[in-house]
């Protein structure tokens, strides 16, 4: 029988087997539901005597004195505040290459792992990226503080254009990947038909109009996300004391990038919010203390597990895809309002880069870089 401990945000389980495993397998899942299915078939597998090609490498036995890319992921994990998005990743590339030395990793080694998520795991440029942005930043910590172990690291050697596929990769890959830098941009007959929609219209060449679940929620969402560039994660985890209407701003406390940063509203965003919030504390009784009360829209109740938000985006998106396929907005996806919403800060403000950044909640400029040919494309219109 495994055993499992909760760890920060999620469960650790640890199957032993004598005769079968020459060591502990160590796994981690975000709910403890998830471990209990997965341990399950897994053991039933090994009463058999079964060992899956999975778990194989990961129960071979460590030489002895030898620290392991995997000790070094552990470690790194277990005494640095990582970012949610890069703890899943760290533990994929533990599964996956955890048994080589890290006294090992070097230039070479840096080549072989890239090549191997491009030829073996067939990952996209933006996928390798997110990987050596994640190992990059566990491997920065482990020269920092076991310098004997790692005197420098090899990944921040790489240079441009390393996630892309060569000649030579095309030639070995299953399925050659390639950057897709999405510019969809919403015309205004786009925005006026998802409003008819959202607003009740029957679709053209349909009976009836589209059933939605809390209406009037889907269209201030829609709205907020035009006028905000927030992402949707952000506007669905709103609580009602992030707005103050007075200052005309929404505190976003924690976002993806780890980051606080306050979003300014424009007249219209603040219209369709205190719209929606009067219409919403109308049907709701006053005496009514629900918890659901504190939250601004209706998908959320404060679960922030990966699960829940996973569940919570899936939803959504699915919602504004038939939204938008009734509307005959061919190819437009939700993450395409926020481009939009960030084109038009450029096409109809005078912020800078700095500014807009501020307003969006991009890293760093260069993720803005994309944007800048807008306000080129304006001065231009300017000149004789």
């Amino acid at each position: 029988m495994a055993t499992k401990r909760k760890r920060r945000s999620n469960w650790e389980f640890i199957v032993r087997r004598k005769g079968l495993l020459p060591r502990p397998l160590y796994l981690t899942f975000d709910t403890e539901e998830e471990g209990d299915e997965y341990c399950r078939r897994l053991e039933a597998l090994l009463d058999q005597g079964i060992v899956p090609d999975e778990v194989v490498s990961r129960t071979l036995p460590k030489p002895a004195g030898r620290f392991s890319l995997d000790d070094g992921i552990t470690l790194y994990l277990a005494e640095v505040p990582v970012g949610k998005s890069d703890v899943p990743v760290l533990e994929l590339i533990a599964r996956r290459f955890g048994l080589d030395p890290i006294q090992a990793i070097d230039n070479a080694w840096t080549a072989r792992f890239i090549g191997a998520l491009k030829t073996k795991y067939n990952a996209a440029p933006t996928t390798i990226r997110h990987y050596v942005g994640a190992l990059g930043r566990c491997l920065d910590w482990v020269v920092r503080n076991k310098p004997s172990l790692l005197a420098t690291n090899p990944m921040r050697n790489l240079g441009r254009g390393y996630a892309l596929y060569s000649t030579k990769d095309i030639a070995s890959a299953p399925r050659p990947r390639v950057d897709i830098e999405r510019d969809r941009r919403l015309t205004g007959e786009e925005d006026e038909r998802i409003r008819e929609i959202l607003a009740g219209k029957k679709p053209e060449g349909k009976q009836r109009p589209l059933e939605l679940k809390f209406a009037p929620a889907l269209r201030c969402f829609y709205t907020l996300a035009l006028e905000s560039a927030m992402r949707m994660r952000e506007m669905y985890t709103l609580e009602r004391r992030q707005i103050d209407f007075e200052r005309r701003t929404i505190f976003l406390d924690a976002t993806k990038n780890g980051s606080k940063r306050q979003v300014p509203m424009t007249s219209v965003a603040i219209q369709a919010l205190r719209g929606y919030l009067d219409e919403a504390q109308r049907r709701t009784d006053a005496s009514d203390n629900s918890p659901h009360e504190m939250w601004v829209f209706p998908w959320f109740a404060g679960d922030f597990s990966d699960k829940s938000l996973r569940q919570t985006t899936s939803l959504l998106s699915r919602q504004f895809a038939r939204v938008f396929e009734a509307a005959q907005c061919v190819d437009l996806r939700f993450h395409d309002l926020r481009h939009e919403a960030t084109s038009r800060l450029y096409e109809r403000t005078s912020l800078t880069d700095l500014q807009i950044a501020k307003i969006t909640g991009h890293k760093t400029l260069s993720m803005l870089a994309r944007y800048a040919n807008l306000r080129g494309s304006d001065l231009a219109d300017k000149l004789w």
